[in-house]
């Protein structure tokens, strides 16, 4: 069918087009403005980080270093005089066994509260997350004390037994929330071929929720190492610190080294987590698709 021209506006169109275009540049412009903001501090830490003590204090902080050699010799410096190395693996193991273990528990308990006809269900799934609503400084006094009485104090299983605890609410209700989603004739299929309840959970069920398991194992292991405020009450000795323990150490107890010391440090501390999330980014963003 043929178009009138001349009952259209052609003015509007065009001034229409004009304002599309200029909120197009808005929106670039602001996407620009909010990347260098982001950018920023990550361009101070680079340069720092690239200069040696004596170059940092004499020169202005924002200038280019003079060369890369700086940088291996703070690693060096940062590694040997924070006990970076012990720290980091502390801290793998409290990150692995923890929200390895929490991960794992959580899906037998959504397992349960999610395909299992048990009475209250709904009532066990809110005394399980209700861990999660009250502030987690009020743990700190009891846990203190119960660990002081059982002997865990600054020890690694003790550790791992609380970052367990902690980690369990949070993943039980994404895995929860997930498993509902799932068709019911899968467990009744299984169930008819003779199957027991722990054949259905491992067979048929686990593998299904492998992309929500693993972002909630992602998340939580990162929270356990960045956590700087239990780690530094239950395990303040060197032998059991953490990593974030260990920097907040090394910064008090070696700022006579110089911030590109201590900022060398840091970065070493968020490598891990970097590399375990480009490890998991497809199965990360598949649990994230399907929860």
């Amino acid at each position: 069918m043929a178009v009138d021209l001349s009952t259209l506006d052609i003015d509007a169109i065009i001034r229409a087009e004009a304002r599309s275009r200029r909120r197009g540049a808005w929106k670039i412009g602001l996407g620009v403005l909010l990347s260098l903001v982001w950018v920023v501090p990550f361009w101070f830490l680079f340069l720092t980080i690239f200069k040696s003590t004596e170059e940092y204090a004499a020169g202005n902080p924002l200038a280019l270093p003079q060369g890369v050699a700086p940088f291996l010799d703070n690693v060096r410096r940062a590694w040997e005089l924070g006990g970076m190395g012990q720290a980091m693996l502390n801290s793998a193991l409290y990150g692995t066994v923890g929200a390895g273990a929490a991960v794992f528990i959580a899906a037998m308990a959504a397992f349960a509260l999610s395909r299992l006809d048990l009475p209250r269900r709904d009532a066990w799934f809110l005394l399980i997350f209700a861990g999660t609503v009250f502030p987690f400084q009020m743990y700190l006094i009891p846990l203190f004390f119960g660990y002081q009485w059982a002997g865990l104090l600054n020890s690694r299983v003790g550790m791992c037994l609380f970052y367990t605890a902690i980690c369990i609410p949070f993943p039980v209700l994404v895995l929860r929330t997930y498993m509902n989603g799932l068709s019911r004739e899968m467990d009744e299929a299984a169930r008819m071929d003779g199957a027991r309840e722990f054949t259905v959970f491992f067979r048929v069920v686990l593998p299904n929720v492998t992309g929500p398991m693993a972002a909630v194992f992602l998340l939580q292991f990162t929270w356990i190492w960045n956590d700087l405020l239990f780690s530094t009450i239950l395990a303040n000795r060197p032998e059991t610190r953490s990593i974030m323990n260990a920097l907040l150490v090394f910064q008090g107890s070696y700022s006579q080294q110089g911030p590109n010391i201590v900022m060398t440090g840091a970065l070493l501390a968020s490598i891990p987590t970097v590399v375990l999330f480009f490890l998991l980014r497809r199965r990360f963003m598949e649990g994230l698709r399907v929860s």
